[in-house]
């Protein structure tokens, strides 16, 4: 059975949403997603440090549409392990595992990779929406759209827009 590896924030986790809405609660400007594109996280979220260090932040993240049930359908298919970057934050741990727990009953512990470099992820396919996670992957790519990658072009990678388009190359 073919493995996929799948990232948690930006492709399951609506952590756009998050960052929009703290910062909106903060500075009173609500910030539109196609006014960001382009920009790092870290430029167009200036308070992004203050926001991953809130407790709450990972664990209360917005679902991305569709992700929950094609996701479970890629379960059937193939052995799907939830890939994420987590280490850097300590308090996303805990939060991300509640997180997945909730949202993706079907994901058990042992498919859940909580680390801090992507590099040593080997699967057949990866599903993330940063271009450092994905540029050294050896197996298939997909990007997933997010504003920060919106303006960045790499042949390499098949870009999707939604987990409807995961849903029409995997399934």
């Amino acid at each position: 059975m073919e493995k996929i590896a799948v990232d948690m924030d930006g492709v399951l986790a609506d952590v756009y949403h998050q960052f929009i809405q703290m910062h909106f609660e903060e500075s009173g400007v609500l910030l539109q997603e196609k006014d960001l594109e382009g920009l790092t996280e870290y430029e167009a979220f200036p308070h992004i440090l203050k926001h991953v260090h809130t407790p709450g932040f990972f664990r209360t993240a917005p679902l991305i549409s569709d992700s929950q049930e094609i996701l479970e359908k890629l379960n059937h298919k193939y052995e799907v392990f939830i890939v994420s970057a987590a280490t850097e934050f300590p308090l996303s741990l805990a939060e991300k595992q509640a997180w997945l727990n909730e949202h993706f009953p079907f994901i058990d512990w042992k498919h859940m990779v909580f680390c801090g470099s992507k590099e040593i992820i080997k699967a057949d396919i990866m599903i993330d929406d940063h271009f450092k996670n994905l540029d050294f992957f050896e197996g298939q790519t997909f990007l997933f759209t997010q504003p920060h990658n919106t303006h960045k072009v790499n042949g390499k990678h098949k870009r999707v827009h939604s987990w409807k388009d995961i849903e029409h190359f995997l399934i």
